[in-house]
């Protein structure tokens, strides 16, 4: 085999060039003082430039528009388009062409083609047009690979490739962090705080369309990114939703179990799916990207094997005087529990009723409301503590201190108010 061979000459071209929008024109003034030795020459040079804006020669932006000189940066969660044109350059008649266009990246190779069927027939100086899109979901490098298969006068089967590579990079640094709320009434609660820090690491600006988080199926979500104003609700970042290069926003969300998934205190234990943000953006002359993350997931706060809640308790008591509060007892294990319920008084706090309580047996993920009365000696604001669960299977002890606090005023004051 002869390795100096000369290549085979093909009678069609391939070309391929990306679909992107113009972006404004600018240019460089050259300006100087009146009294230097150009005088005015250069102001009347730049007021006669047609590309210049009128009344602003000195503005770098012009006025027109320019087509792109190269083949741009291209970001993750935009749309790549491209126009792939195949044109017989011969005096001959091509049968049987078929044009090809796959995306090869670093995990599936796609098929972007519009069509695959096979055109019958190209005469001399005819083309083949075809504009190709797909939303870029990938970082790294792709190759866009473009296969032209064709049958010669002489019934010869001619086959070429051409590929073009680039590189897709990532427009926005996304970082979240979840806090669990503090609850008054007990340690532990379901409400979680979720803010997500955007950056843009482009070189340009960018227009926030939208910014949301898509609750997963056991949370309801309120957005907490507005003001409300004489009824009227408005952007927490003000009327402008740009976001320059290197600037950070933060958004925060609250998120709440739905009622059906918060009575069984099993399904959100441990890690949960929280959801996932969705974010749409666009930039120069409108062109739009969107990216979604991956589902979020935080750790659940601990419950341990029971968790005991306080469900309605009075703000003021008297001093001395009985008062009810109710708890909810909640089996978070995956076990059937027997409890024994002890009450334990303390410098203040005084239960009314008989320690040593047996409570039944409690299936796993069910719940029992109890009335417990005690009453205070101290007057103040006052620590509710004493209560202990003991599940007589496993001969395990579960304590709870500080699980609510009450205010003790005297009878007179309280009469007074």
């Amino acid at each position: 085999m002869d390795v100096n061979q000369p290549k085979q000459e093909h009678l069609l071209a391939l070309k391929v060039m990306r679909l992107t929008k113009p972006t404004l024109f600018t240019n460089i003034p050259v300006t100087c003082e009146e009294r230097d030795l150009p005088g005015d020459l250069f102001s009347i040079l730049m007021k006669d430039d047609p590309s210049t804006v009128k009344g602003a020669e000195t503005l770098m932006l012009g006025e027109m528009l320019t087509l792109p000189q190269n083949f741009g940066n291209i970001f993750l969660g935009e749309t790549f388009s491209s126009y792939i044109s195949v044109h017989n350059d011969s005096n001959q008649v091509v049968k049987d062409i078929q044009v090809k266009a796959d995306l090869q990246t670093s995990s599936q190779r796609l098929n972007l083609s519009a069509s695959s069927a096979v055109v019958a027939e190209l005469k001399p100086d005819t083309c083949i047009d075809d504009v190709i899109h797909h939303e870029v979901k990938e970082i790294g490098t792709h190759i866009l690979v473009c296969a032209v298969s064709y049958t010669t006068q002489t019934g010869e089967k001619m086959y070429f490739r051409k590929f073009f590579k680039f590189q897709v990079l990532k427009p926005l640094d996304v970082k979240t962090k979840f806090y669990n709320a503090e609850s008054d009434l007990s340690s532990v609660t379901d409400e979680v705080f979720l803010e997500a820090q955007i950056q843009n690491i482009t070189t340009s600006p960018m227009f926030m369309e939208k910014v949301s988080l898509e609750p997963s199926i056991m949370y309801n979500v309120s957005e907490l990114n507005t003001v409300i104003t004489n009824g009227d609700g408005s952007s927490t970042f003000g009327t402008k939703t740009y976001l320059q290069p290197l600037d950070t926003r933060q958004y925060l969300y609250c998120l709440k179990p739905k009622p059906e998934f918060a009575e069984k205190a099993g399904v959100i234990k441990g890690v949960t799916v929280i959801g996932k943000l969705d974010i749409v953006w666009k930039t120069n002359l409108g062109e739009r990207g969107r990216l979604q993350t991956s589902q979020l997931q935080r750790m659940a706060p601990g419950y341990g094997d029971v968790r005991l809640s306080i469900e309605t308790i009075p703000d003021t008591v008297r001093l001395e005087e009985p008062f009810d509060i109710t708890c909810k007892i909640t089996n978070c294990s995956e076990r059937t529990m027997d409890l024994v319920l002890e009450m334990c008084n303390t410098n203040a706090i005084h239960w009314c009723g008989v320690s040593g309580r047996q409570l039944g047996k409690l299936h796993p993920s069910s719940s029992l409301h109890l009335t417990l009365t005690l009453l205070s000696s101290v007057q103040g604001l006052q620590s509710v503590s004493g209560l202990r669960l003991t599940d007589t299977f496993l001969k395990r002890t579960y304590e709870y201190d500080d699980i609510a606090q009450v205010c003790v005023v005297s009878s007179k004051l309280k009469a007074e108010s």
